[in-house]
């Protein structure tokens, strides 16, 4: 390997760790940015495109580096010296899955030659529309469109304009910008272009948040219990015990603030979700429930509603997007295996994430459901007038905790729709329609937070479009290219 050769791969290594750093909980732009330059410069540089593998691999390795904190397994009954060789293994089908996908990436960028603008355009949209395809994969994918959060607000601001795969095109495209400006020739024209393109990004991303209401005729007073009961001791009874204390105390304190909504995590409930008594209010509360479809009864994850006197639920949503080998294992029945999860062997619900009730409709995503946008857009454009985040992100640590706000905050932005977290162990949260957290309960406490949900319904231009704007000028940048080629 040549001289020049080695130093591209050393390039590609420090920008997919800065990659990686730059993205949530850090969310620093400008670092991004300058991790961008050396990508670029891979797709005309005299080496492998598997260095474009290596800065995606990376990447992802430092961004979901939380998966080593599923390690002991041991309580689901994966053998101890299996455990931790398990969660790296997992991890790294996540990275290699990253490496394959920007390597391939690279592969087009040399077919179309980065260095023209028309196929920078295609480029940077192709990769940002990937996003929201991975969005909707099996995978838990934190890439470019969250990575201006939480400390660029103005910047994910354009999400109100075409959601994430819009953001994560402007930043890939104001690295090419740094790019061109670092290979010259005509440094001062792409140095202006660069300082021009971060202005104009910033200044109409601000302008979307103005324009996005964050009041609206009616509000909603809900009341967030965060149990922080560990998921490996959930199933004890001491703990289940806890729980239902918990609960009542906290279905109690909404009676006596006027009849407020009770909001329970992701899976509380457990396996045999009913009420030792009739709920004095509603309550929305995470739990698995088995439905029949044909001959077969499917287990299911689900979000229950139960009205006031009610101790079964009177509707519910079920989870779409099931944890592959966590809650969704292949073949289940055959090889009569649970999974990496005390409840796997789950079946996914209805793909929409909409849910009717007599107070209002809402949009609801259970976990990681968060990261596909354009699903929540969709529950919006039907009717939804404010968002619930259920999850339970125990035993991950803080850094998960973040990352998940940060999604959050990046969902409010597109729908123009108030945010509620409730989830185990934290982030517990009301984010409003501008990605602004407001009240956050103690992460890792057991709490409750009384937050006043505004119910909103003006559309932002993503939640009626979704990704059209970006479609569009995709087919504008092909339209010139092709056009140029002709001539």
């Amino acid at each position: 390997m040549g001289a020049k050769r080695q130093i591209w791969w050393w390039a590609s290594a420090a920008g997919g760790l800065v990659a990686g750093l730059a993205l949530p909980p850090v969310g620093l732009p400008p670092l991004l940015w300058l991790a961008l330059v050396p990508l670029w410069g891979i797709t005309a540089a005299p080496v492998s495109p598997w260095s474009g593998g290596l800065w995606g691999g990376l990447a992802v390795l430092i961004s979901h580096r939380w998966l080593m904190a599923l390690h002991p397994l041991d309580w689901i009954g994966v053998p101890l010296p299996l455990s931790l060789p398990l969660c790296g293994l997992l991890l790294g089908i996540c990275a290699a899955a990253g490496g394959l996908l920007v390597a391939l990436w690279v592969l087009l960028a040399r077919r179309l030659d980065a260095r023209r603008l028309s196929s920078a355009v295609l480029l940077c949209g192709s990769w940002g529309l990937g996003e929201v395809l991975l969005a909707k994969g099996p995978l838990f994918w934190l890439g470019l469109g969250v990575s201006a959060l939480p400390r660029d607000r103005a910047l994910a601001g354009l999400a109100a304009f075409g959601g994430s795969g819009l953001v994560a095109a402007v930043q890939l495209g104001i690295g090419w910008c740094l790019w061109r400006w670092w290979i010259g020739p005509s440094r001062r024209r792409w140095g202006l272009v660069f300082a021009l393109v971060v202005v104009v990004a910033h200044g109409a991303g601000a302008g979307a948040l103005a324009l996005i209401p964050v009041a609206g005729p009616r509000t909603e007073r809900v009341l967030v219990l965060q149990p922080a009961i560990p998921t490996r001791e959930k199933f004890q009874p001491a703990q289940q015990e806890l729980l239902r204390r918990r609960l009542e105390a906290a279905l109690s304190e909404a009676k006596a603030r006027d009849g407020a909504v009770v909001l329970l995590p992701e899976g509380a409930l457990g396996a045999n979700p009913s009420l030792a008594i009739p709920a004095p209010v509603p309550l929305i509360a995470g739990g698995f429930r088995w439905q029949q479809r044909g001959t077969e009864i499917e287990q299911r994850s689900s979000l229950l509603r139960f009205e006031p006197g009610e101790t079964t639920p009177g509707g519910w949503i079920d989870k779409h997007r099931l944890v592959p080998l966590g809650e969704w294992v292949p073949l289940a029945g055959l090889a009569r295996w649970s999974g990496l999860s005390a409840v796997g062997g789950l079946e996914p619900g209805s793909p929409s994430r909409l849910l009717p009730r007599p107070q209002g409709t809402i949009g609801v995503a259970i976990c990681y459901e968060l990261s596909d946008g354009s699903g929540l857009a969709l529950a919006v454009r039907d009717g939804a007038r404010w968002l619930l985040l259920s999850a339970n992100l125990d035993p991950y640590p803080p850094m998960l905790q973040r990352q998940f706000l940060a999604l959050a905050q990046l969902r409010a932005i597109e729908t123009g729709r108030a945010v509620v977290s409730a989830a185990n162990t934290g982030p517990s949260a009301l984010v409003d329609a501008r990605g602004r957290v407001g009240q956050r309960l103690p992460a890792g406490r057991p709490a409750t937070g009384l937050f006043t949900v505004p119910q909103l319904e003006a559309l932002t231009p993503y939640d009626r479009f979704g990704e059209g704007p970006l479609l569009l000028v995709l087919a504008l940048a092909g339209l010139g290219r092709a056009r140029r080629t002709q001539d």
